[in-house]
C-alpha cells in the first residue's frame, strides 16, 4: 500500500501495476487531498516559504509563527483537514464574527504545534508570540543566535554578517537585497543602510530583527 497526495495518482497506478506484472501479486494505492492555499498553490517542502515538522528546520516558534500568519481564507479549511477539535466545533467557530479572525489562527497554531511538537513547545511559543505582537509574554523562546566577540571588529559587527549568521540570509548579497527593499528592521526600527553596524553593549542588551512581516530573531553576545 502506498499512500500520496492525489496529484501522483497517475504515478502511483503505474507501480501498482509494475509489481502486478513483476510478482503476480495485489498491490494498493490511496491518495489524500493535497493541503491547498487560497491561491492554488500547495503547500509543500517545494514551496517558497515551506514549513517542516523537523525542529531543526523549522523551530517550534516558527512552526507556530507559520500558521499563526497564514491567510484568512485558509484558516478554516487548515482546522478542518489538519486538526483534532470536534466538528461541532469548528462548524461553530465558522459562524464566529470576522473579527475573531485571529482567535481563530491562534487556536489553529497552537493545535498543529502541540500536536507536533508538545504543549510545552506550543505554550512557549504562544507567549513569545505574545511578547512580539502585544507587548506581553516571555521572549526567551524566541529563535536567537549567540554572537561571539571573535566576530566584533572593534566592537561592532555589520548587520549584513548578523542576516547571515542568523540565517536570515544565505549570503551577504541576499542580506543587502533585503535592507535594499525595506525588509528588515532592528528593534522596531527599519533598516535603511546595508553598512550599519550593531555595537556590543547592544548586543549584550539582545536585539531583534525582523525580516520581513513574520520572521524574528535575536542576536545576544
Amino acid at each position: 500500500m502506498q499512500f500520496g497526495g492525489d496529484d501522483q495518482w497517475s504515478n502511483m497506478l503505474a507501480g501498482t501495476e509494475l509489481i502486478c506484472k513483476k510478482t503476480g501479486k495485489d498491490a494498493y494505492a490511496m491518495t489524500i487531498t493535497l493541503l491547498m492555499n487560497s491561491e492554488g498553490n500547495k503547500m509543500g517542502k517545494t514551496a517558497k516559504g515551506a514549513v517542516w515538522l523537523d525542529p531543526n528546520k523549522t523551530s517550534p516558534f516558527e512552526f507556530y509563527q507559520y500558521w499563526r500568519n497564514i491567510d484568512d481564507a485558509d484558516v478554516m479549511k487548515c482546522l478542518r483537514l489538519l486538526t483534532f477539535i470536534p466538528v461541532e466545533t469548528i462548524e461553530e467557530m465558522d459562524n464566529w464574527d470576522d473579527s475573531r479572525i485571529n482567535e481563530k489562527k491562534e487556536i489553529l497554531a497552537y493545535e498543529l504545534t502541540s500536536m507536533i511538537h508538545g504543549k510545552d513547545e506550543a505554550d512557549k511559543a504562544k507567549q513569545t508570540s505574545l511578547a512580539l505582537f502585544a507587548g506581553d509574554g516571555d521572549d526567551s523562546n524566541m529563535p536567537t543566535t549567540t554572537v561571539s566577540e571573535d566576530s566584533l571588529s572593534d566592537g561592532q559587527i555589520g548587520i549584513l554578517d548578523l542576516l547571515v549568521m542568523g540565517n536570515l540570509a544565505k549570503n551577504k548579497g541576499e542580506a543587502r537585497r533585503l535592507i535594499d527593499q525595506g525588509g528588515i528592521t532592528l528593534n522596531g526600527e527599519k533598516v535603511t543602510s546595508s553598512d550599519e553596524k550593531v555595537t556590543s553593549e547592544a548586543l549584550r542588551d539582545g536585539i531583534k530583527i525582523k525580516k520581513g512581516k513574520k520572521v524574528y530573531h535575536k542576536f545576544v553576545l
